[in-house]
């Protein structure tokens, strides 16, 4: 239905991961996705079709400048451009979490760009589609065996800050595997600037959603 928008959830909360760990936000997350990750641990299911008029209004009442764009996947949303110029309109700072698999169609309506490509859907990520530049990259340490793939999407990526982040599995969140993978990236590229950072998912350990 063009003009209204899938959503699982619009809730106020601070970013847990990343660069901007702390800052409080409104998070709009979509209710589908053009992957499936076994160990997503984001829930989907569509709770709401809202228009633009109503996504500002409920961002509103929230009361949060910052507007983080969320999933499932944001890239594949119709007309999310629509929704993005409004929000821009009303004074807000936009950020999008994206997997990178199709680059948004306007990358200037999005203050940061937060990308975190996926170890086991590599060849979905063709050159012609894929995410090229962002603020960060996020790669999720599924095994501390990825190096390669961390090396291959560094190198079709373009970003600012660089982070591995611990997987979580039935409630267990693996922060050595991620320091495992972490200490491998940079004890074989010691020059690489930036380094590989920890991204630790502040919101999980403090409990928030």
């Amino acid at each position: 239905m063009s003009g209204r928008f899938r959503l699982h959830a619009i809730f106020s909360s601070l970013q847990g991961e990343g660069r901007n760990v702390g800052r409080p936000a409104t998070f709009i997350r979509f209710s589908t996705c053009n992957l499936a990750c076994s160990w997503c641990d984001t829930h989907k299911r569509e709770k709401m079709q809202l228009s633009s008029a109503e996504i500002l209004k409920e961002v509103q009442r929230l009361g949060n400048r910052s507007v983080i764009v969320t999933g499932g996947e944001p890239t594949i949303q119709p007309d999310i451009d629509e929704m993005l110029l409004t929000l821009r309109a009303a004074g807000c700072w936009i950020a999008l979490e994206t997997n990178g698999v199709v680059a948004p169609t306007r990358p200037d309506l999005y203050d940061y760009i937060a990308v975190s490509p996926k170890p086991q859907y590599l060849s979905r990520y063709q050159e012609s589609l894929m995410l090229h530049r962002a603020d960060e990259m996020r790669i999720v340490a599924t095994t501390d065996e990825i190096v390669a793939f961390c090396r291959t999407m560094r190198g079709r990526i373009q970003a600012d800050n660089y982070y591995i982040s611990p997987l979580e599995e039935s409630g267990r969140i693996h922060y050595r595997r991620a320091l495992n993978l972490l200490v491998k990236l940079n004890k074989t590229s010691p020059d690489l600037m930036p380094p590989w950072s920890l991204s630790i998912q502040m919101h999980k350990v403090i409990g928030i959603r």
